[in-house]
Order: C-alpha cells, then sequence, then structure tokens
C-alpha cells in the first residue's frame, strides 16, 4: 500500500532554503574565521584552535539541552517552527560580531571576545536553530521517501549556500575596503540573507498535529518527553547504539570538513599560489552534490536500503580521495578543482539520507521504548556537526602551529607546505575509511521492520 503524501513541491523548497540560510553563517565560519583571525586579526592559529576547541565541548552540552526543549514545546506554531524562527535573529547579530573584532583591543580582549561570542553563536543561537530545523523531518511528513526527499531538498540549500559563502567572500571582503571593515561589511550581508531565507523556510512548512503521530490504531499514546527529565532523556538516547552511531558518523564528517576545508584555503593560497582555486572547487563540488542528490532517492527506491547506497558511495569515496591525495601532493590545482567534483559526488548521499536515517533511529527509540523524541534524537546532527568542527577547527590550529605557519610570510617552509598537503587531502582518506566501517553496523532499517513484525 502507498504511504500517504503530505508535502508539495514548494514545501520541499522552503524547507531546503532553511539550510542555505544556515550556511550564511556555518559557511563563512567554518571557512573563513581561522584565516580572518590569523591574517586580518593577527591572532596565534594555535590559541584560537583550543579556544574553539573548549567552545564545541560547552557547545555539545546545550544540543541535548535544547533538543528537550523542542519535545516539550506546545504552540499553534507546532514545536520546532518557533525555535528555528527566533534564533536566527541571535544568528545573524552573533555573526556580524564575530567578524568585528576591534583592531585596537589587545590581542587578550581579541581572544576574549573571540570566544564569548564564538560560544553564543554556536551553543545557543546556531544550535536551536539546527536543531529545530532538523527536527523538522519527522515532523511535517510521516512519509519515508518524502523524508528522503527533504533530505535531498536540505543539502541542495546547503550546497547552494555554500557554493555562494565560498565564491564570494574574499571578493567582497576586497570590494568592501579589505580588513576589519571588509569582513564585517560582509557578515553583515551574509547575515540579512540568511534572516530572509529561514523566515520565508519556517512559514512554508507547517507541522503534523501531535496526534497524527499516535493515530495508528493504537489506544494508548505515546509517552510524552515532559515526562521525562534530562539526565532520563539522556540515558534513553545513549541506550539506542543507532543514535551513538549517527552522532559518531556525523561528528566525524564534520571534523574531516573542518580540517579539510579550513585548510583548504591556506593550501591553495600557499602551495598552488591563489586562494581562487578554493571557490572553484566549491562550484564544482556543489554541481556534483546536486546532480548526486537528485539521484540518490531514485536510487533509494531500487535498492529499498539506505545503509547500502552509503556503503556503496563512501567506499568509492575512499578510492577518489586517495587518487585525490596523489594530486595534492602535486599541487595541481587545476586537476584538484575538477576533481573534487567526484569526492562529493561519492560522499553526497551523507547529506541527503541522514535525516531520514534519524528518523527510523526516532522510530526504534519508540519501538522499543514508548518513547517519542523526535526533537531529542535530532541533536545528534547538530552535536556532531558542532563538536566535530570543533575538533576540525582545533586540530587545524595546532596542525599550523606545529608546523610553524607565519601570517606574516607570502611564502611558507616546505614542512609547512607538506602539513597543508596532508591536513586538506590525507586526514580525509583516513577518516572516510572509519565512515564505511560505521555505515557497515548502521542497520537500523532492518531493525526496525522486525520490530514492527
Amino acid at each position: 500500500m502507498n504511504e500517504k503524501k503530505y508535502l508539495k513541491l514548494y514545501n520541499k523548497i522552503g524547507y531546503g532554503g532553511g539550510d542555505f540560510a544556515a550556511n550564511m553563517v556555518y559557511g563563512l565560519v567554518s571557512s573563513f574565521v581561522m584565516i580572518y583571525l590569523t591574517n586580518t586579526v593577527g591572532l596565534n592559529a594555535a590559541i584560537i584552535g583550543t579556544l574553539i576547541l573548549i567552545s564545541k565541548l560547552l557547545d555539545g552540552v546545550t544540543d541535548i539541552l535544547f533538543g528537550s526543549l523542542i519535545d516539550r514545546t506546545h504552540s499553534k506554531f507546532g514545536k520546532a517552527r518557533p525555535w528555528m524562527l527566533w534564533s536566527y535573529v541571535g544568528n545573524a547579530v552573533a555573526l556580524v560580531a564575530l567578524f568585528a573584532i576591534p583592531d585596537s583591543w589587545g590581542n587578550k580582549v581579541q581572544y576574549a571576545y573571540f570566544f564569548i561570542v564564538y560560544t553564543l553563536l554556536n551553543a545557543i543561537f546556531y544550535t536551536a536553530n539546527n536543531i529545530a530545523y532538523s527536527a523538522l523531518t519527522s515532523l511535517i511528513t510521516k512519509n519515508s521517501s518524502e523524508r528522503v526527499q527533504m533530505g535531498t531538498f536540505r543539502f541542495i540549500g546547503s550546497t547552494l549556500g555554500n557554493m555562494l559563502v565560498s565564491n564570494y567572500t574574499l571578493k567582497m571582503v576586497e570590494h568592501f575596503g579589505g580588513g576589519n571593515s571588509g569582513w564585517k561589511t560582509t557578515a553583515l550581508i551574509f547575515a540579512v540573507v540568511g534572516l530572509v531565507i529561514n523566515t520565508i523556510s519556517v512559514f512554508s512548512v507547517k507541522e503534523l498535529p501531535e496526534s497524527e503521530f499516535y493515530d495508528n490504531g493504537e489506544t494508548k499514546k505515546p509517552e510524552q518527553p515532559e515526562n521525562l527529565n534530562l539526565i532520563e532523556t539522556l540515558k534513553t538516547l545513549l541506550s539506542n547504539k543507532y543514535f551513538d552511531m549517527l552522532a559518531v558518523l556525523y561528528l566525524l564528517f564534520y571534523l574531516m570538513m573542518g580540517v579539510s576545508m579550513g585548510a583548504a584555503i591556506y593550501y591553495f593560497i600557499y602551495n598552488c599560489g591563489s586562494g581562487d582555486y578554493f571557490g572553484k572547487m566549491v562550484s564544482v563540488s556543489s554541481v556534483a552534490s546536486v546532480i548526486g542528490l537528485i539521484a540518490a532517492p531514485i536510487i533509494i527506491q531500487k535498492l529499498k536500503n539506505i545503509r547500502l547506497l552509503n556503503i556503496g558511495f563512501f567506499s568509492a569515496n575512499v578510492v577518489v580521495r586517495i587518487v585525490y591525495l596523489i594530486f595534492a601532493m602535486m599541487n595541481k590545482a587545476n586537476a584538484l578543482v575538477w576533481m573534487y567534483g567526484l569526492i562529493s559526488l561519492t560522499c553526497c548521499t551523507l547529506g541527503g539520507t541522514f535525516n531520514a536515517l534519524v528518523s527510523e533511529a526516532a522510530e526504534y527509540t519508540y519501538l522499543k521504548t514508548g518513547k517519542r523524541m523526535d526533537g531529542s534524537m535530532y541533536s545528534c546532527t547538530s552535536f556532531g556537526m558542532k563538536v566535530g568542527g570543533g575538533l576540525g577547527s582545533a586540530l587545524s590550529g595546532w596542525l599550523l602551529a606545529f608546523a610553524h605557519f607565519d601570517a606574516t610570510q607570502l611564502t611558507q617552509t616546505v614542512a609547512c607546505n607538506r602539513m597543508l598537503t596532508f591536513m586538506f587531502a590525507g586526514i580525509p582518506v583516513i577518516i572516510t575509511v572509519i565512515i564505511v566501517i560505521i555505515y557497515f553496523f548502521l542497520d537500523v532499517e532492518n531493525a526496525n521492520k522486525k520490530l514492527k513484525k
């Protein structure tokens, strides 16, 4: 029997816009905050990396908190949409503040200012926005195919947003006078664009009535999250092995991206002679990702298994990344730009299917315990993204300092150039192999089928 359909095309497009807006923040911070702080403000990369790591560890605590708060929310706009709406205002303000560190302040004050603003941005505003946005996958449709499609539209929005930020940030900074004023104006423009798109996304979808999720011939209403305290919520989440695997999976992926993409701008500037290659690489990546995301739902319809799709794609990704590393060691910039399309094509299924897998994990918890915890379950996405990205940024800073990177020099030492190559193309090979192993054990779909029987 065909599943009931809940969404129209404009709902899916509007939903995808939410990740476009998110990348006005995430794309700018993850790819450019380090080079802004080292090359414009003049701060030490190792200290920055350490502060980011401390911030992200604090940030990880708030993921469960906001997931639990969303589960407890009851309003005429639903559970998640109110949080998604107000939190972006904070995102916009904090983003501008982050790229407006006064030159006249001493270094100690600048470090403290950066840490406070960076923590507020990530631990409070971005966390609330991202978890609420992710939870919508479970709250606006029960159709498994539509959930996969939403993941596709989400990743397309993310890709397009990241492409915009990656291609135009450095050009905009230069256009607006360079230095601190150029960065501040650029951040302000991205903040306003993100705020408008996020608001449109919030009002383009509508959450289903809560009764829709337990009106399946059942006579007993699922246990509600407000009956559980924070410790009980955490225990229930961690007892779900699929939640644990998904959290580690997302953490590793964003650790890899934090190191690789954080090093990319440095690699192209100092190893290849121009930072423009970075924007070109992201553009090629974006096109390839969109192609892969369009194809992914079609392949899933034939395989009937998200796990197998990801094992196949990420296994191919390992092979492509090994070849990519060889080209990176030779500093073949043009080849790297175009070949990154293959890298994106063979790992794009993570973004397109991850929300659907989290929905399956939430269903697993419900079938095992009778507890509905959709908002809390999606904390693994925010936790993995932010803690993984934080670890990646911290590792980048430490490795740059270890290699004696000097922002005042136009060229770097041979040892530093080799470190940039390893960060950009070597570390991703190692992490991708681990991701394939995790996917091998992530058999939540079949587990749910057995429980339903």
